[in-house]
């Protein structure tokens, strides 16, 4: 069963996911990142929907435990079509949308095709670990894509303070989740790691809120600060 920790950080998670939403509405930006407040809206919903499926066919349940693989694959594909909207913007003035899509889509395919080999080639052919596999796959592929996309920002010398906060919260998270991934396999019997990650999940729609609250579209942040705030930036 769940402990009260456990509920605490569930029911943070359910509000600030919908604090975000409302903070996209606010700024009037919800359709802007459309992908963005789309992801905070499914993360909201599926956290409802385990629930009561936890409540109704208990944490051991297959029920329960399918639904939460499937769900959390789901929520981690649309935190993926987040980091490409996030593309999308950064090049904008360079028109290349389409072909960011189109690209977005193929790595999104040979992403599953990988992951699908490797589950074959385990032996194992059940869905749930194929769905399992996918999802930790694809927040692997979302930390080389944001930094790969922060090299960008560099580049270009983007200066949009609120498109840098949601990169920056984008990178810290697929950070913290590759280096919890790691250290839980090294160290599986410390139970702190179970709590991670709702945590990081909390604290990505609070960053996400404090933006849509605090940063406007309008604001810039000069070019020698982004420079200085990147740590390969001096070399």
């Amino acid at each position: 069963m769940l402990s009260p920790a456990d509920y605490v950080l569930w029911v943070a998670g359910v509000l600030l996911d919908a604090v975000a939403v409302v903070c996209a509405l606010k700024s009037k930006s919800f359709l802007r990142y459309l992908a963005l407040s789309l992801y905070l809206l499914a993360a909201a919903g599926l956290s409802v929907a385990r629930f009561v499926l936890l409540r109704t066919d208990g944490f051991n349940s297959p029920q329960y435990y399918y639904f939460y693989f499937f769900s959390d694959a789901l929520l981690t594909i649309f935190l993926y079509f987040v980091l490409m909207g996030l593309y999308a913007h950064v090049f904008r003035e360079l028109k290349v949308g389409k072909y960011v899509r189109a690209g977005a889509m193929l790595l999104l395919a040979g992403t599953a095709l990988v992951s699908y080999r490797m589950v074959v080639a385990s032996g194992d052919r059940m869905l749930g670990h194929f769905v399992a596999e996918l999802s930790q796959n694809l927040y692997f592929v979302g930390l080389v894509l944001t930094y790969i996309l922060w090299g960008a920002v560099m580049k270009l010398r983007e200066t949009r303070t609120r498109l840098i906060q949601f990169v920056l919260s984008l990178g810290v998270y697929f950070s913290a989740f590759a280096a919890t991934y790691a250290l839980a396999n090294l160290y599986t019997r410390i139970v702190i790691w179970q709590y991670v990650p709702p945590i990081l999940g909390i604290c990505l729609p609070a960053a996400w809120a404090y933006t849509f609250l605090v940063v406007s579209d309008e604001d810039r942040l000069a070019v020698a600060s982004v420079a200085v705030s990147h740590p390969m930036a001096s070399r």
